[in-house]
């Protein structure tokens, strides 16, 4: 499979592969879900010949790209606050969800045979474990040949949402990150070097030697980066896989937050990927084009409908069923058209 980084630097032009009348959708943001969303759209194409134009830009800017109405969705894997939503008009819903991991380039080192814990990923990110051989790492790692090598820290330069759930895992096992750096989808980074996106941190880190970084899995697996294992909440050592990111999502109560804004980071369970993610699409309950919203509530309900198993394939957990449904009430409800009818309703 080709890299995405190229794919995403020029956005989903889908449209316009087909005829020149057909219709388009435009979104922008997160990158966490770049893979997928391109997965879908050229599926969707081929089958009713409409293309989505969706610039993989990160979520700071998807939302800003929304809230300017410059865009039919945002995408953002970092949720809006129920009083932000209010303000602004916007409806969020879950689209997906994945997994943040770990990615390295250490010679030797194979994929998954690295295993973290989240208190050292946090030392190593501010900067106080400098060194491959740090005593922190050999102690989780008393197999595996680690050189003495500096560490070179890769992080989002760009507003991120993957940022925002890396952070807030770290904030929940490490006081000193909570304290120092805190939780935000733009941060003050103690130490390391920027890149934009996801594309960016999988670039900078296949290409540096003796790089870490963190990317959504599917990242990893096609830019063929070294993620490593980590130990959970329940004090397990988990690879990241379908099933580890759907034991974190299990208990998720989607309907306790506005916006369905709830955070996967550091679930219970045995099984649990500690840094699970959602991401969400927004749009205007009232949108300014009705058509075009329309057309981008029929592409997600395709989505939900048929888009499982393409998920799968690129090891995102689709959402359950009964969220779906929850979703599609709220479009139904809450997303209407100029004279007050909802713009999309889903068949049952």
């Amino acid at each position: 499979m080709k890299h995405i980084q190229a794919l995403a630097a020029v956005g989903l032009m889908l449209a316009g592969l087909g005829s020149a009348n057909a219709a388009e959708i435009s979104g922008a943001g997160a990158t966490f879900p770049y893979p997928i969303y391109a997965k879908w759209a050229d599926a969707y194409k081929k089958e009713t010949g409409i293309g989505m134009n969706y610039q993989s830009i990160g979520s700071g800017g998807g939302i800003k790209q929304i809230k300017a109405k410059t865009v039919t969705f945002g995408a953002s894997d970092a949720p809006l606050s129920g009083d932000d939503l209010a303000q602004t008009g916007l409806v969020q819903f879950p689209m997906v969800m994945g997994g943040i991991v770990p990615v390295v380039n250490l010679e030797g080192v194979k994929p998954g045979e690295l295993v973290l814990d989240g208190p050292t990923l946090a030392q190593i990110f501010v900067g106080d474990v400098k060194k491959w051989d740090d005593a922190a790492i050999k102690k989780l790692n008393p197999n595996v040949k680690l050189p003495s090598q500096a560490i070179a820290i890769v992080h989002r330069s760009d507003g991120s949402g993957t940022t925002y759930n890396f952070a807030y895992y770290l904030a929940e096992v490490s006081p000193q990150w909570k304290t120092n750096v805190g939780v935000n989808t733009s941060l003050q980074w103690p130490a390391g070097i920027g890149a934009k996106g996801n594309e960016g941190v999988a670039n900078n880190v296949g290409n540096t030697k003796g790089a870490i970084g963190y990317v959504e899995y599917a990242y990893a697996l096609q830019n063929k980066l070294t993620y490593t294992k980590m130990v959970n909440k329940a004090g397990k050592v988990v690879a990241p896989t379908s099933e580890t990111f759907q034991a974190a999502a299990a208990n998720a109560d989607w309907k306790s937050k506005p916006g369905y804004g709830v955070i996967l980071a550091d679930q219970p369970g045995d099984k649990s990927w500690p840094m699970t993610a959602a991401t969400w699409i927004l749009v205007y309950k009232t949108p300014q084009d009705a058509a075009a919203t329309a057309e981008a509530l029929k592409f997600f309900g395709w989505a939900y409908a048929n888009g499982d198993k393409m998920a799968e394939e690129l090891h995102y957990v689709p959402m359950p069923t009964n969220v779906v449904k929850d979703v599609q009430a709220t479009w139904a409800s809450e997303i209407k058209g100029p004279e007050g009818k909802p713009l999309y309703t889903a068949s049952k």
